[in-house]
């Protein structure tokens, strides 16, 4: 770290901060293809490269999925959650290219693949972590690339150059790229994070500021990559209100067709709609989402604790081929077992979703003997769980491993475990759902999802806490991990 940062409890100089009256300043940070960009920290001969980072596009894998694509890549259309093998179709590989052969790609039109390192990234995530400490008391880190920071006790909404309670005669233009006019103390303060990030981590973030947890999330999705939005006290509605619903913190794909079904299509529509109707359209949680869409959020930021599962998701063109979907479910489960692996976690429960279109979602889990780390396992039940969805077609697919056990504990001996043959098997126990009654998920949609954990029902990222249904909708980051019911 360099000298001269302040430490808990300072404030810049001039911030102002500490007024128990003072609006809330939120900061939400989040990194930007965080993979990829901790791969160029690396090798900076990526820079402008389509990078995608992933698994199953090595000698002898014929199975995996894409966990981060770089912006270059995404706009070939490969997203995160993508089976590799489609990945490949839309971006061949670098090393496959050979200009002498003409069957061969062209290496303008293909990409760097890059595999997991998520050791590498750790230690890149704790250089970021190191900087979030410094610069606030109150933080929520929801993943590897994404926190939430309450910086109210460091600086506050302030015109730069006036006083607390008093306006610059001539404010300065606010540098932001958001709805800000007036370069405020709280904008300062967030490039000054976003800033220290870069320059001591060095990968970059985006970061939206606002007064609210929600607010804050729209904003630092608003600019990516390496954007900065400052959403002052007063301009949240307004902010808001002409974006599409899918924008709006905790809708996603399923409640954005619900909407739209209502007439429903903005932020602003959302905010003014009738919210008893919104009640039984979509239960306690469409209230909340017309709060939010109009800007009120009174959610505290708090810390986070250790997740209850860990689940991946990956939506692709509805289809009734076996093949494919057998492909996905294996992908799916081979990364969900990865991911417990590397958090040092075990699991007595493993499930699959599959999603119907419209609005039909489908589970099926298995509880197992005794918390195991078992990927071969994890593969085996959730096809064997596969083969016991009576529909035919589905456009989203989720692999789920829970009922975590983060002790130093012994494995459960699996020795003659069969499929369905552990206690308090679920196998046939998860009908079809109706609609408003659609399970939490964590789903991908065009832009991919991120490493998110949910904790005790709350989201800690793009999603909603009232438990019917809490989609995520990204812009960026990694591959999917949450929780549904």
């Amino acid at each position: 770290m360099t000298g001269g940062t302040p430490v808990a409890g300072e404030t810049l100089p001039g911030a102002g901060g500490g007024d128990d009256d003072a609006d809330r300043v939120v900061c939400h940070v989040d990194m930007d293809c965080f993979y990829a960009s901790c791969e160029r920290l690396r090798r900076p001969d990526l820079a402008g490269e389509p990078v995608v980072v992933g698994m199953g596009y090595e000698p002898g894998e014929s199975i995996g999925a894409v966990a981060t694509a770089s912006y270059e890549a995404r706009e070939l259309g490969v997203e995160s959650a993508m089976p590799i093998s489609e990945a490949l179709e839309l971006l061949p590989r670098r090393a496959d290219a050979d200009p002498d052969d003409p069957d061969a790609p062209d290496p303008a039109d293909t990409g760097r693949y890059l595999p997991v390192d998520l050791d590498f990234y750790e230690d890149v995530a704790a250089e970021v972590k190191a900087v979030l400490r410094e610069c606030a008391d109150t933080r929520r880190e929801v993943s590897i690339d994404e926190a939430y920071l309450d910086v109210t006790d460091r600086t506050s909404w302030a015109v730069a150059g006036g006083g607390a309670d008093e306006q610059a005669t001539d404010p300065p233009p606010s540098g932001a790229a958001g709805p800000a006019a007036a370069r405020t103390l709280a904008e300062g303060y967030a490039r000054y994070v976003k800033d220290r990030i870069e320059r001591e981590a060095g990968v970059p973030a985006s970061v939206g500021v606002a007064p609210n947890m929600s607010a804050a999330k729209v904003a630092s999705d608003a600019d990516k990559p390496d954007g900065l939005v400052v959403v002052p006290p007063g301009s949240v509605a307004a902010f808001l209100a002409p974006l599409p619903t899918a924008d709006v913190h905790g809708v996603g794909p399923v409640t954005e067709e619900t909407l739209a079904e209502l007439g429903i299509e903005t932020a602003g529509d959302l905010a003014a709609a009738d919210r008893d109707r919104l009640a039984a359209e979509l239960g306690e949680r469409g209230p909340e989402l017309s709060r939010r869409a109009a800007g009120d959020d009174d959610r505290e930021v708090t810390p986070t604790g250790l997740p209850k599962s860990l689940s991946r998701e990956s939506a692709l063109p509805t289809t009734a081929d076996e093949p494919t979907k057998r492909e996905t479910v294996s992908a799916l489960a081979a990364d969900v077992a990865r991911r417990a692996r590397e958090r040092g976690c075990l699991y007595r429960t493993i499930g699959i979703k599959a999603v119907e279109p419209p609005f039909d979602v489908n589970t099926r889990a298995r509880s197992l003997p005794g918390p195991v780390d078992n990927p071969d396992l994890v593969e085996e039940v959730a096809l064997d769980l596969l083969g016991g969805l009576a529909a035919t077609w589905f456009g989203k697919w989720g692999v789920r491993v829970s009922k975590l056990d983060f002790a130093e504990t012994d494995q459960a001996t699996l020795g003659g475990f069969e499929p369905g043959d552990g206690p308090g098997d679920g196998s046939d126990g998860a009908a079809d759902r109706p609609r408003g009654s659609v399970g939490r998920t964590a789903g991908t949609d065009g832009d991919g999802g991120k490493l998110t954990d949910w904790v005790d029902g709350e989201p800690t990222a793009d999603g909603d806490a009232t438990g019917n249904e809490a989609e995520r909708r990204t812009g960026d980051g990694q591959a999917s991990l949450g929780d549904w019911s």
